[in-house]
């Protein structure tokens, strides 16, 4: 009985202290017209590492090890989103159609609830409805996680920030949680997002392209500088490029082009830079919204990009296709 009572104690004591604290996260999900492949997850603001989930037979099951409440982002194929709100121990469903990811549902707890609520509630809303449904979310709940996971997606990941607005709602869900660190992430995101205003200088970064190659915000010194942000998914930032790409062909020497991509896949990065032969510097590590450079220069919206003159000043910024050609055969001429 001594043995037995010591093995018994032994065993718990280790289930308790394995992994310092971490407990199992487990989501378990099922897709119609999803029958195989694979998902994108990671943490918000850099809290969990970029990792893949294999689909088959339009089932999935991810866990993970977490130490505390998480949000972690689901990128599907088609690059739509769903926000999960992990806690550790606690095991997650997710159901829905891959035809309608919009209309998905998360169970479990009543974050998560909640959440599917707000997505079901403005699934049919126009864009400004949708900002100011988020924005009363905020307002009434600055304590829910949800509201931070808002924050970022409806008023910071935009191409036209309202620097004001943001600065009331970062300091109204403060005051709710004090202690988040999340919440100087996104502060990180705005300083960052205000240094690329139009009239400032190119903020200094440093990067290393997808051939290894170094990076940096001195080598764009010509008479017309251009930063894009793309994805192989993206068919409007695609077009960006083979647009650049034409530019640069019928102004030679005139340009410099730096291209970064939130790829999650470096593999497939690649593979649209060999098949549209960019020619200029591509920063490509697979970590998608979370690449550092990114952080350094405020690009959060895609596509997006910024376009520089030969004295290092911001002319352009989040330019639509016409609006970029327009700007950019003002500084050629």
């Amino acid at each position: 009985m001594k043995k037995s009572g010591f093995l018994t104690c032994l065993v718990a004591l280790f289930l308790l202290s394995c992994g310092n604290g971490q407990k199992k996260f487990k989501i378990e999900g099922s897709f119609k017209g999803f029958n195989q492949g694979e998902l994108y997850v990671y943490g918000l603001n850099g809290a969990h590492k970029l990792d893949t989930i294999g689909v088959n037979r339009a089932e999935f099951t991810y866990q993970a090890p977490i130490t505390e409440p998480v949000t972690l982002v689901l990128v599907f194929p088609n690059f739509s989103e769903i926000p999960v709100f992990a806690e550790p121990g606690v095991t997650l469903t997710l159901e829905g159609d891959a035809s309608h990811l919009k209309e998905a549902e998360v169970k479990g707890t009543d974050t998560n609830k909640e959440m599917t609520a707000f997505r079901l509630k403005t699934n049919n809303m126009t864009p400004p409805e949708v900002i100011k449904e988020a924005a009363a979310f905020i307002n009434e709940k600055p304590s829910s996680p949800i509201s931070i996971y808002l924050l970022n997606r409806y008023f910071i990941q935009t191409p036209n920030p309202d620097y004001a607005k943001i600065q009331q709602l970062i300091r109204t869900v403060q005051a709710a949680q004090p202690e988040n660190t999340s919440l100087s992430a996104i502060s990180r995101q705005l300083d960052a997002l205000k240094a690329i205003k139009v009239g400032n200088r190119l903020p200094s970064f440093s990067s290393r392209g997808l051939n290894g190659e170094s990076v940096s915000s001195a080598d764009l010194n010509a008479k017309v500088n251009v930063i894009t942000l793309w994805a192989s998914w993206n068919y409007e930032s695609i077009s960006i490029q083979n647009q650049l790409a034409r530019l640069s062909k019928q102004h030679p020497g005139v340009f410099k082009m730096l291209s970064i991509s939130v790829d999650g896949s470096v593999k497939d990065c690649r593979q649209i830079v060999e098949r549209d032969s960019i020619k200029w510097p591509v920063i490509c590590d697979g970590r998608m919204w979370e690449t550092p450079v990114l952080q350094q220069i405020g690009l959060t919206y895609l596509p997006d990009n910024i376009v520089i003159d030969a004295q290092g000043k911001i002319v352009g910024h989040s330019l639509n296709y016409q609006d970029l050609d327009k700007k950019i055969q003002e500084l050629i001429n």
